[in-house]
C-alpha cells in the first residue's frame, strides 16, 4: 500500500540545485561557503572559446556541521557544462579536500561529502581537467585513512569520466534510482561503438546497466535511497557513525578484475548477469 503521507512529507533533493543541495545537509546556521561567487573564482579559458562562464565554476564548497560533526561538502553543479570539471572547479574540489586532511591532522575530525552531478573532464580545459582530477583522486585516497568520504549521486546528470574514479574511491557511495553511474557515459559508448552496441536514446537500457538500483544490486555502492532529502542526510549521518570502512572497495581489485575475466564479450550481457557476477564474498 502506498503511504500516501510519506510521499506528502517528501521533499527532492534532485529539484535542488547544488548549493541548496549542499546547505540542505548542514545543521541550521552551522554553514558557510568557501570561495562563493563573489569571489569570482571562474574559468579563464570558457571566454577564449565564446562559452559564458559561471562564477563559481560550477562547484559549491560548503564547511559546517551535521550533527555537530565537522564536515566539508562539495557539490558540483549538473546544470552548468553538464558538471564538467575544468582548472578552477577541479582546483577548489581538490584543495577542499587538502585542507579537510589538514584539519585531521591537527586532531580535527573532519568528513569530506561529494554531491557527484558530473560528467567528468571539461572537454574545453581537457589535460587541465585531467590534472585536477588526479589530485582530487589522490587527496580521497589520504583523507579517508582519517575519516571516510561519502559520495552521493542523486541524478539526472550522474557520475561518468574521470570522476565515476573518484566516486569508486569513496569510502561509502549513495545512490538513487534516478542516479547513474559509469566510466564512460552512453554518448560517448554510442559514438564509438555504435548504437546496435549501446544505443544513448534506449532510456530503459541505459538505466539497467548504469542506474542506482543496478549499480546496488551489483554491490557497486552502499545504499540505495529515493529522491528525499531527509532519507538521503540520514544515510550520510549513518556512514559518518560507521566510520571508516574495515575494508575500501578500492582496495578489492583482484576480485573484481577475477569477474571481469568471466565476461563473455562476444554478447550483450544482461543486467541480472551482472548482479549474478558480481555476488559472492569479497577479498
Amino acid at each position: 500500500m502506498v503511504d500516501i503521507d510519506y510521499l506528502l512529507s517528501k521533499q527532492s533533493f534532485i529539484e535542488l540545485d547544488a548549493r541548496e543541495r549542499a546547505k540542505s545537509l548542514f545543521d541550521q546556521g552551522s554553514f558557510k561557503e568557501l570561495l562563493d561567487p563573489f569571489s569570482r573564482m571562474m574559468s579563464p579559458w570558457l571566454p577564449k572559446q565564446n562559452i559564458v562562464p559561471q562564477a563559481d565554476d560550477g562547484v559549491v564548497v560548503i564547511k559546517g556541521t551535521i550533527q555537530q560533526k565537522t564536515v566539508v561538502v562539495i557539490s558540483i553543479e549538473g546544470m552548468f557544462q553538464g558538471g564538467s570539471l575544468g582548472e578552477v572547479g577541479g582546483a577548489k574540489i581538490a584543495g577542499a579536500l587538502e585542507l579537510a586532511i589538514e584539519d585531521n591532522q591537527n586532531n580535527i575530525p573532519t568528513t569530506a561529502i561529494l554531491l557527484l552531478e558530473t560528467g567528468g573532464v571539461r572537454l574545453q580545459e581537457a589535460n587541465l581537467g585531467l590534472a585536477a582530477i588526479a589530485e582530487i583522486q589522490s587527496a580521497i585516497v589520504e583523507l579517508r585513512q582519517y575519516q571516510p568520504v561519502i559520495g552521493v549521486v542523486a541524478g539526472s546528470v550522474g557520475c561518468f569520466g574521470g570522476m565515476s574514479i573518484a566516486a569508486g574511491l569513496c569510502s561509502y557511495l549513495i545512490i538513487t534510482q534516478e542516479g547513474r553511474l559509469g566510466l564512460n557515459g552512453p554518448q560517448v559508448i554510442e559514438q564509438e561503438a555504435g548504437s546496435n552496441e549501446y544505443n544513448a536514446k534506449d532510456r530503459p537500457f541505459i538505466w539497467s546497466i548504469t542506474g542506482g538500483e543496478q549499480r546496488f544490486a551489483s554491490g557497486l555502492v552502499d545504499a540505495f535511497v529515493e529522491d528525499d532529502r531527509e532519507q538521503i542526510k540520514q544515510q550520510i549521518i549513518g556512514f559518518i557513525a560507521q566510520g571508516i570502512p574495515a575494508v575500501q572497495r578500492s582496495s578489492q581489485a583482484e576480485f573484481y578484475l577475477s569477474k571481469l575475466t568471466q565476461v563473455d564479450t562476444s554478447q550483450q550481457i544482461s543486467p541480472t548477469e551482472v548482479q549474478e557476477l558480481y555476488r559472492g564474498e569479497k577479498a
